[in-house]
């Protein structure tokens, strides 16, 4: 089992998450990355010393998120719901294996996201097919015009499924205090052995 932990920029929830995985289930590979993330930066200075307090070395690097990574992880485990929506956007043909850590380990709103991840890929593809038959008839105001009408009940569509999705988000700790990661990093661990427990489930039929 490979998987991916994904936060924005992978400085304080995923590197948290990931050496919690390392530490705890060392038969699984782990790697984490950040939407939004920059290369080679160390993780939160608070990430590093909340994990110290119990035992737990944080030696790592941010990394962004890229195809080789999605193509590597047989699962792709999001913090928040946002992150979730950006990779089904981005990554959409990986849309099988990415879910919010949270709806990964409890089933939550599963009927909700296989709806929602066909609506993105449907609306993915009526935007190119709609651009691939217009662009040379239109300029580009009145492109970005009809489009947007084109689109605007997909859309609609959309926004009322995300409205009815539950908090699935891990808890930000970024720009807080010591005790505010340690909250984060409580909460990570809760999920974790939820996922711990799903997968041995899995693995032992």
């Amino acid at each position: 089992m490979k998987i991916l932990f994904v936060c924005t920029g992978n400085t304080c929830r995923s590197p948290m998450a990931e050496a919690l995985v390392k530490h705890h289930m060392p038969s699984i590979e782990v790697q984490s990355a950040g939407i939004y993330a920059g290369s080679n930066e160390r993780a939160n200075q608070h990430a590093i010393e909340a994990l110290k307090q119990k035992g737990i070395e944080l030696n790592h690097r941010s990394q962004p998120v890229t195809d080789e990574l999605m193509q590597w992880a047989d699962l792709v485990l999001t913090m928040t719901t946002a992150h979730k929506q950006s990779l089904l956007l981005q990554q959409p043909r990986f849309h099988d294996k990415i879910f919010t850590f949270k709806e990964y380990v409890s089933d939550t709103d599963n009927k909700v996201w296989q709806q929602l991840t066909k609506a993105y890929a449907d609306l993915e593809e009526k935007r190119s097919v709609f651009i691939q038959e217009h662009q040379y008839k239109l300029d580009n105001h009145r492109l970005t015009e009809e489009l947007e009408a084109h689109l605007a009940d997909d859309i609609q569509h959309i926004k009322k499924l995300e409205a009815s999705i539950g908090n699935d988000d891990i808890s930000d700790p970024f720009g807080g205090d010591l005790q505010t990661y340690q909250h984060t990093l409580t909460e990570i661990e809760t999920y974790l052995k939820e996922l711990e427990k799903k997968l041995d489930k899995r693995e032992n039929g």
